[in-house]
């Protein structure tokens, strides 16, 4: 792949694979679906539409406007998808992140569904708790006949999903999350057996302490009838653990959600129990609330000699960013009256980060190591203390969220403008935009192959971008190291130990992909971030193809212990698509 265009006064500097994606899903198109927008009025077209709040609270439009746009210019900071395709346009719904109430009756069912199919056409994804519906077979008395059980309604809602996705701005995603303790968890767990159903849905068991503990202990624990709350029978937690790491070893499927720390963590506990994430499972939130995300490259504030991060710079990126989001909040259009109420009450807000592993290349920091932690939670410590202090200031200007009274921080605490502030998100296809690693995930590959549903004219058509690292060779060409025999043999499924010339001592340390790093490793990394953000991470526990099934027991055991509040994992190829594929194994990951 040939090097960045470079930046002109007018348009930022983006790769091929990042004009791409905003060619085929971010920029404006006219009636005959032609590119009537560049990267660069894209920007200015969000900048202006979210800066509109500021007129609302006394400020200057105009100026927030430029401050917003100079930051996306640079590819400094993003927000997502849905703000970038829809701000400044008519519809105008501009969160990422929804999660939807699934109530144990018919008109509840599918007023959930009709919610989802909005959120969906606009670009949103969806979490639902199932743990509410009564159990398969259970007595329906209206009807005088029986229930068909959770598994089955996700079903309905999966093929809505698909007939959805055809026309919305991107793919759906659904996140279906099932307490342990409900009676039809076993057929929750192995929903996935059949590969052609479930496609638009992560899934995630609900669990706690005490399930976590009688798994160790080799006990049993209660099913219980969500309808009467009565107990209908006992389960292995050892066995159903064991259970669950198969199906997850085989699928990717079930992750785990740690209901009991994600509540222990909820700032308006007065306003009900969280039941749901999002679908990458970094974003709790209570029924009807939205809440929109936004990442800061940090790969982008290190310093020119390489030894550090502008702390300076980084700190006012934040405080933008801060109070982008919140204005993103009061310009949204919301799709249902209750999602509105649920959102603004509490105003949350998820401010993350991407580019870590590039950061960490930038430092000469291998990501398995001690000094890649310590280098996590110091970052992750410093957004947090400063997204906080700018929401604070934000709740001194403009008030503090509706719902603080009653709140964790009620009395006498900060009044936060935003009931949450920080979120490590997946980031996907802003990263793309942005020319950076995804997340806080170590790289992939140093040459790999990107799919994604981007053809609008097709959305089930996959896209293959396949490309070399971006910070890769921007270090290497800065080193004098880099060249395209380099970039052949990397192509070539090329390990960078065993490529062509002469490497820097320690470049092969330094570069280290996901499928070198042991899994313990990502699984203290997501630990080092959790310990200083306010919602969730989405961190995926990276797998080879030949790992052992109780090393994903072990994965889940271990996230446990180290206080994530989730977890995902995955094997490589245990999907017949996965985003990324190594070069090398194309066929593989196509069979």
């Amino acid at each position: 792949m040939p090097p960045p265009v470079p930046a002109t006064p007018d348009e930022p500097g983006l790769s091929d694979a990042a004009r791409v994606v905003l060619e085929r899903r971010y920029l404006r198109r006219d009636d005959a679906l032609d590119t009537i927008e560049t990267p660069s009025q894209m920007f200015r077209r969000v900048a202006q539409a979210v800066a509109q709040a500021e007129s609302r609270h006394g400020g200057d439009p105009a100026a927030f406007a430029d401050r917003a746009f100079a930051l996306m210019q640079r590819l400094r900071f993003l927000p997502n998808s849905p703000t970038l395709m829809n701000a400044g346009l008519e519809l105008q719904q501009l969160a990422a992140c929804f999660v939807l109430p699934v109530e144990d009756s018919l008109p509840g069912i599918f007023d959930s569904l009709k919610h989802a199919a909005l959120i969906h056409q606009s670009g949103g994804g969806t979490g639902f708790a199932f743990s509410r519906l009564r159990p398969s077979n259970d007595l329906v008395q209206t009807t005088h006949g029986v229930a068909s059980g959770p598994v089955s309604f996700m079903e309905v809602y999966d093929a809505a999903t698909d007939a959805i996705k055809q026309g919305g701005a991107r793919r759906g995603a659904n996140m279906a999350v099932l307490d342990v303790r409900h009676p039809d968890i076993e057929r929750f767990v192995r929903a996935k057996d059949e590969s052609a159903k479930l496609r638009n849905f992560n899934l995630s068991v609900g669990v706690d302490d005490a399930f976590m503990q009688a798994a160790l202990d080799d006990s049993d624990y209660a099913l219980v009838n969500p309808r009467n709350r009565q107990e209908v029978g006992r389960r292995s937690a050892r066995e159903l653990l064991s259970l669950m790491s198969a199906q997850a070893w085989q699928y990717g499927d079930p992750g785990i959600v740690f209901l009991d720390r994600i509540n222990r963590d909820n700032p308006t506990p007065a306003l009900g129990a969280i039941e749901s994430t999002n679908p990458c499972g970094e974003q709790p939130l209570l029924p009807y609330e939205s809440c929109t995300l936004g990442s800061i490259d940090v790969s982008k504030f290190v310093t020119l000699d390489g030894s550090t991060l502008d702390w300076d710079e980084l700190a006012d990126a934040i405080d933008v960013a801060v109070r982008f989001l919140d204005n993103v909040i009061d310009v949204n259009q919301y799709p249902s009256p209750e999602i509105a109420r649920a959102t603004l009450s509490t105003r949350k807000i998820g401010l993350g980060l991407m580019g870590f592993a590039d950061l960490l290349f930038a430092l000469g920091i291998p990501y398995d190591s001690d000094a890649a932690l310590a280098q996590a939670s110091e970052l992750a410590a410093f957004v947090q203390q400063r997204a906080n202090a700018a929401s604070e200031a934000l709740g001194a200007e403009r008030g503090a969220f509706p719902a603080w009274q009653g709140s964790i921080f009620d009395p006498g605490g900060p009044r936060y403008r935003n009931a949450t502030r920080t979120t490590i998100a997946p980031t996907g296809t802003i990263s793309i935009i942005a020319g950076c690693s995804g997340g806080i995930e170590p790289v992939f590959a140093l040459a790999y192959e990107r799919r994604h549903h981007l053809d609008a004219s097709d959305p089930g058509r996959l896209t293959r971008l396949r490309e070399v690292h971006p910070a890769l060779r921007r270090i290497g060409q800065r080193g004098g190291w880099w060249s395209e025999a380099v970039a052949e043999h990397l192509a070539s499924g090329g390990a960078l130990r065993d490529a062509p010339g002469t490497l820097p001592t320690g470049a092969a340390r330094v570069f280290v992909t996901a499928h070198e790093i042991a899994w313990p490793w990502h699984v203290r990394m997501q630990a080092a971030f959790q310990r200083h953000v306010d919602n969730a991470v989405s961190k995926t526990i990276n797998f080879p193809h030949d790992a052992p099934r109780n090393d994903v027991r072990s994965a889940f055991v271990m996230a446990w212990r180290e206080g994530c509040k989730g977890i995902t994992v995955y094997r490589d190829g245990s999907r017949a698509e996965q985003v990324f594929a190594r070069v090398g194994i194309d066929e593989a990951a196509d069979a």
